[in-house]
């Protein structure tokens, strides 16, 4: 929850040169407050920079008073939705079914999920970090289109605390998350702390397909030095 719409536009100034001329095989989306969506929609277009929203309703219309549907998204040229974030799952009650519902709602629209899973750090103390994460995807993806999805492991332990887990260890579990939905296919991104100083190492890694940013998204420089890491 950053940025009103005159904020976005000079983070957009600054940011778009930097990443002008990044690799053509990187795909760069922003997932903004849905008050900066229209804004940067028609500041974006005919730009390689696409714009995601950070949730998405599983109805289309209805009595849901402070929701946004995927036909609204749609409508302001969103191309990518957040799903299951850890922290809608922690402030709002998120569950996996509720997830579901959202993923499903989200690609009969035509719109890309970015489908967010990872264990507590309770979860993680007791060796259970696995079989949360297996839960989660057995669930939240059920009857699912895999073909049509992006998954992010995200361990909460490691989300704005700057203790980022190893990108070692976040290569295990992400590979761990491929052998389950048995497609090689699906991009599985890590999220948690990821800055400048520690994505060339995270990209590094042979299951790692991206990053979701968080709080180092902010600044557009850093963002920048992310998004051009040192393959």
């Amino acid at each position: 929850m950053f940025k009103t719409q005159g904020e976005a536009l000079d983070f957009l100034k600054d940011f778009a040169p930097r990443v002008s001329e990044t690799p053509d095989d990187r795909e760069i989306v922003l997932c903004v407050p849905f008050t900066d969506l229209s804004v940067l929609s028609k500041g974006l277009h005919g730009s390689r920079i696409r714009i995601g929203a950070q949730n998405v309703h599983w109805a289309n219309d209805g009595a849901f008073t402070g929701e946004i549907s995927a036909p609204m998204l749609v409508e302001l040229g969103v191309r990518y939705v957040v799903i299951g974030h850890s922290e809608r799952r922690q402030y709002f009650g998120e569950t996996d079914e509720t997830v579901n519902r959202r993923l499903k709602a989200a690609q009969g629209a035509g719109l890309m999920p970015i489908l967010c899973v990872g264990e507590s750090k309770d979860q993680r103390d007791r060796g259970e970090t696995e079989g949360v994460i297996a839960h989660q995807l057995d669930l939240g993806l059920d009857g699912v289109n895999l073909d049509q999805l992006v998954i992010a492991y995200e361990p909460i332990w490691a989300i704005g605390t700057g203790d980022t887990c190893a990108s070692e260890e976040a290569n295990r579990v992400i590979g761990t998350i491929r052998r389950q939905i048995g497609n090689d296919a699906v991009p599985i991104q890590y999220g948690g702390s990821v800055k400048p100083d520690n994505i060339d190492e995270i990209m590094a890694q042979p299951e790692i397909n991206g990053a979701l940013v968080g709080g180092a998204s902010l600044d557009p420089a850093g963002f920048a030095r992310i998004v051009n890491f040192q393959a």
